[in-house]
């Protein structure tokens, strides 16, 4: 009887043990909905529209086509593209240089200092990034503060065109990206191991070289994560550049915005978003490989 009595027991162990695979499939259920009607479905419409024609009407015709790849391998649409990512490096490198001190500074700053320090590079993402790029163009603006102050001072006779120039664009995309440089790195150097820079120095190592063959390489991850956080989106952003290069400097973001709005052509821009797409896989791709030969 008491064996009896114990076979349901061990059925309702059993069914517990499987049950955890159920719930854990059930808890991701919304996440993995999420991610197939906005981020699956999106990218497969996007791949079968560059495949495709449009009529004289600017409407989509599925008919298989590749033109829109030949097209898009056009030297005008490359230059635009080249020009996007020396954009974009520009601006990691200058978030990179910026924003690593400030990183460091916050990592190593005394506990009660670091959420106040954290909190200030938080601020501008508590307003808009158009509001703050408006803000911008009344700065860089002919009769903005910049030209203003340099005027009193007898630095220049008359304003200078610091508006709709190359150094607008990378200026407005290194002050609204820095914040995603700075965050990462941060981490890293948080977690920094004060045993292993006390070696170094008791090694004999001098500052550059403690901080060139241990901070550094130690701080790695969090360098090569803002890289990418800051150099992927810089690529395609085309807010900043419309509105602080006023169109002058075209880039792929504004361009793949065009063909989808007044240029009337989805399955071309269709073809340059999915090219710009496997630029973003690729430098993921390479970032994670360069993290694995490292690891």
């Amino acid at each position: 009887m008491a064996g009896l009595a114990a076979a349901p027991g061990a059925n309702d162990a059993q069914n517990y043990r499987r049950a955890p695979g159920l719930f854990a499939w059930l808890v991701l259920a919304p996440l993995l909905a999420w991610l197939v009607l906005f981020v699956v479905a999106p990218t497969v419409m996007l791949v079968a529209v560059s495949f495709a024609e449009r009529d004289a009407l600017g409407r989509i015709v599925w008919i298989f086509t590749t033109e829109n790849y030949v097209r898009a391998f056009d030297w005008l649409w490359l230059k635009v593209l080249l020009v996007s990512v020396w954009y974009a490096f520009l601006t990691t490198v200058i978030c990179m240089a910026v924003g690593y001190p400030v990183a460091y500074t916050i990592g190593r700053a005394p506990p009660r200092w670091r959420s106040l320090l954290l909190m200030l590079v938080m601020v501008p993402f508590w307003t808009s990034f158009l509001i703050r790029t408006y803000a911008w163009i009344t700065i860089l603006s002919k009769e903005g503060l910049v030209n203003s102050m340099l005027l009193n001072a007898g630095f220049i006779s008359q304003p200078v065109a610091l508006l709709y120039t190359p150094f607008a664009i990378v200026l407005g995309l290194v002050y609204n990206f820095l914040p995603f440089m700075i965050l990462p790195i941060y981490t890293s150097v948080e977690k920094l191991d004060n045993a292993m820079i006390e070696a170094a120095y008791d090694l004999g190592a001098g500052p550059l070289r403690a901080f060139s063959q241990v901070i550094i390489p130690l701080t790695r991850p969090g360098i090569a994560a803002g890289a990418m956080l800051v150099f992927v989106p810089s690529i395609a952003m085309f807010a900043i550049t419309t509105l602080m290069g006023g169109g002058t400097n075209p880039t792929i973001g504004e361009v793949i915005f065009k063909q989808f709005t007044s240029g009337r052509n989805q399955p071309f821009g269709a073809a340059l978003g999915t090219l710009l797409l496997l630029i973003f896989i690729l430098a993921l791709w390479l970032t994670r490989k360069h993290r694995e030969e490292n690891a």
